[in-house]
């Protein structure tokens, strides 16, 4: 992934001008990288750009289940169900 230098920072000139850059962030909606000894050790984003990542997130679970749930449901043979009572009778319970 490349990043655009203009949108990297050292954490202590973040530090000392955080206000300048969260307005600049608003403004501009461009991420902008926090970095410590030249790693990227944080990201600042936008609000809206974050919670659009979420549900992002949340949609690749939920896609992810869902084909869990469709491969089990391909072997899925209804004759093998048990009852509660077999259950129980088979583990003592």
């Amino acid at each position: 992934m490349l990043i655009d230098s203009d949108n990297m920072i050292s954490i202590t000139k973040f530090q000392k001008e955080m206000t300048k850059r969260i307005r600049e962030l608003q403004n501009t909606k461009k991420e902008l990288y926090i970095m410590k000894n030249n790693v990227v050790s944080a990201v600042l984003l936008d609000p809206d750009e974050y919670y659009h990542l979420k549900k992002l997130e949340e949609e690749l679970e939920q896609s992810s289940i869902a084909n869990v749930v469709l491969e089990r449901m391909a072997n899925y043979d209804r004759a093998k169900n048990k009852s509660w009572e077999e259950i129980k009778h088979d583990y003592e319970l």
